[in-house]
């Protein structure tokens, strides 16, 4: 289990945000933290501890007023620590380019390969033809809907009628390198995890998957491990020091080496 970082940005500023409260109407999203630091301060400190394989997220819709703001700032923390960050938000095969050139490491794709509610192949062909497999990470975030966890996009506020299931999982491995799934009904609330899909996710053998959503403290980290077989690496946003929670960023990665190394023995 390996920590992945994270660098939310929402209207031009680093936040930690409630999942589901954001809204393109008005660009409102209840938060839990605005951060006085810019991305390239996280990046920055990412890179300087050798922590590789986080994530930035755009958090506005390309319309939307902010969008440049936030742009902006992707772009500044993506060259200040390249090929090791990934971005997502928005990512269509006419903008990839541009993010892998600024130094990301992978581009991360929801709505746009899962355009309709339906997984869209022809759209997930481009996106892979422009990014290449090996840069390519699928967001399968998800919401409970009618017991099955479906997945989201529109920045978390559309459900598609595809399920995340192992059926789903082994499906799209073989168009991408990793997964990314955030929980949405609880991301941001540091309520606990989601251990059903958790366990899910432990399904997929010797294939990345980061998991993030309702870590608020070690137990709940000890949970994920526990539930992940030790394979599903973890996102932890609100719950961190680094962004006004009670978590020590240093202790959490200290633990998740730790479970690592005892993977490997």
């Amino acid at each position: 289990m390996r920590f992945r970082p994270c660098i939310d940005i929402h209207n031009g500023k680093v936040k930690q945000i409630v999942g589901g409260s954001l809204k393109d109407e008005g660009n409102r999203a209840q938060e839990n933290f605005v951060s006085e630091q810019d991305a390239p301060f996280y990046a920055r400190l990412y890179r300087e501890n050798h922590i590789r394989g986080g994530h930035i997220i755009l958090l506005n819709s390309a319309d939307s007023e902010y969008y440049s703001a936030t742009k902006h700032q992707a772009l500044s923390a993506l060259r200040e620590y390249p090929q090791g960050l990934q971005v997502g938000g928005g990512i269509t095969p006419e903008n990839a380019e541009e993010f892998l050139d600024a130094g990301a490491s992978h581009v991360i794709v929801t709505s746009y390969v899962f355009k309709g509610g339906r997984i869209n192949w022809e759209n997930l062909e481009r996106i892979r033809r422009c990014a290449g497999r090996e840069c390519l990470v699928l967001d399968l975030s998800c919401r409970k809907l009618d017991g099955e966890y479906r997945i989201v996009t529109d920045r978390w506020q559309k459900f598609t009628d595809v399920t995340v299931t192992p059926d789903t999982l082994k499906l799209l491995r073989d168009c991408c390198s990793e997964f990314l799934i955030h929980a949405v009904d609880v991301e941001g609330k540091a309520s606990g995890i989601e251990t059903e899909l958790v366990r899910l996710l432990a399904s997929l053998r010797d294939f990345p998957v980061t998991y993030a959503g309702g870590v608020g403290n070690f137990d709940d980290l000890e949970e994920l491990r526990r539930a992940g077989e030790n394979r599903v690496d973890v996102t932890i946003g609100s719950a961190l020091d680094l962004f006004g929670g009670p978590m020590n960023w240093e202790t959490v990665l200290k633990v998740c080496e730790l479970t690592e190394k005892n993977l490997k023995i």
